[in-house]
């Protein structure tokens, strides 16, 4: 019997799989990579050195206006370690610049306070001036142009309205943007619902280019770097994590070259050939990512390329935020996955629902495959409501698996769904 360590929220919940039924066991080399510095001494190595720029304080001389545009609640980055250490780099070149970070939200909830305080520190949020991207609130937002795939794009006046625009971020596979990161900072992050949902619309994320680790021809990403060009974002700072959500690399610079960069290091350790099974087993990383529904179909996406057709994905979320939108809520229990599909299918680039995208992501992957959703926090019935099967624990939900596709079948564990690319050969 093999025994794993599921992450679940802010700790884990074991697994057991009898090594008769075990196929692969998919995680990414990120845990097992050493940088051989501290995360501090990476960040600041990267803004010393970085890729296709000048040096931020170089950049931020002369300048009286500067945003910094930061993720949410919902990510990872580590600002508690990387803010400090761009505000001093900006001060060194510019030490009585007007600073505001800017928080990129795209269509999630405002960050409160305390959250704020848990992700960037007592000492930022009490000293430095921070803004919230609130994407429904049209007045926030000024038309910039139009984009490729022909929406427009409307961005944060702050952003607009500034001598210098940074924005900072991780790298990761994403699940329709090929990876996160760099242009996203911009799009969805500080743009206006509008943007932010045709961007994501029915006809983008069915397109085959939409996919985790895809980037070239990738209409998604494609209108991302167009509108972080368009609002001449003029330095990012991105890293990469492991598991444990500590940076093991860091790159700066231009928007395109550095992240272009950083995704060949996370590829080079997230990517891994794809093993079909009759089960898999995987989680959204635990905390931040874990703590609703709406984001879980990343990992899910990251199962379904492991996984046979008919076959059984056993997704652990704690989902303690609940389904996370009301839009994404009404649209999962709204019918049957073929009927919220076909609904979803008929819904032109301009009028698309927030969160649909989401829902459509769960209903092509429904169609093929059970899910069993391992959750302490989400209420059972609105589980199934969703069309998924419900369970308490990892174990739990391997026996109700083991029910469905026979006591023989095969086994494949991705602890951390997030972090892994699988690539059909």
């Amino acid at each position: 019997m093999k025994t794993f360590s599921i992450p679940y929220y802010t700790s884990s919940l074991p697994l057991h799989v009898d090594e008769k039924n075990l196929k692969a066991v998919l995680t990414s080399r990120t845990d097992s990579y050493d940088a051989g510095k501290t995360e501090a001494e990476l960040v600041r190595d990267a803004l010393a050195h970085p890729i296709g720029t000048p040096r931020l304080r170089e950049l931020a001389k002369g300048k009286h206006t500067v945003v910094i545009v930061t993720s949410d609640h919902t990510r990872a980055v580590p600002s508690k370690l990387t803010l400090p250490i761009l505000l001093e780099e900006i001060r060194a070149g510019s030490p009585d610049a007007d600073i505001t970070i800017l928080i990129a939200t795209g269509l999630h909830r405002p960050t409160t306070e305390e959250e704020q305080r848990r992700m960037f520190g007592d000492e930022i949020v009490d000293h430095e001036k921070i803004a919230v991207n609130k994407a429904f609130e049209d007045d926030d937002f000024e038309y910039v142009c139009g984009l490729p795939s022909g929406a427009e794009l409307w961005v944060n006046k702050l952003a607009l309205h500034c001598d210098l625009l940074i924005t900072e971020g991780f790298i990761e596979p994403h699940f329709f943007a090929g990876f996160s990161g760099g242009r996203k900072s911009i799009l969805p992050g500080i743009c206006n619902a509008a943007t932010v949902n045709e961007n994501h619309s029915y006809k983008a994320i069915a397109s085959p280019y939409a996919a985790t680790g895809v980037l070239e021809h990738n209409p998604i990403h494609e209108d991302m770097v167009y509108a972080a060009r368009k609002v001449n974002v003029q330095f990012i700072m991105n890293v990469a994590l492991n598991a444990e959500k500590k940076v093991i690399a860091a790159f700066a610079g231009d928007l395109e070259q550095a992240h272009a960069e950083g995704v060949a290091f996370v590829r080079s350790l997230a990517q891994c050939p794809s093993v079909e099974g009759d089960i898999v087993i995987t989680s959204n990383g635990g905390y931040p990512l874990d703590q609703n529904l709406y984001q879980s179909p990343k990992a899910v996406a990251t199962a379904e390329a492991c996984c046979r057709d008919g076959g059984v994905i056993i997704m652990c979320a704690s989902c303690c935020d609940g389904m996370g939108g009301t839009h994404f809520e009404k649209l999962i229990v709204r019918g049957t996955v073929d009927e919220i599909d076909s609904y979803l299918s008929t819904i032109p680039p301009k009028e698309t629902i927030p969160e649909m995208w989401c829902a459509q992501i769960f209903s092509r992957i429904l169609k093929k495959h059970k899910v069993i959703l391992v959750t302490t926090y989400l209420d059972h019935e609105m589980v199934r409501k969703a069309n998924m099967i419900p369970a308490s624990s990892p174990d739990e939900a391997l026996e109700m698996a083991y029910q469905m596709m026979g006591r023989d079948a095969e086994v494949v564990v991705i602890p951390d769904g997030v972090a892994v690319l699988a690539v059909k050969s």
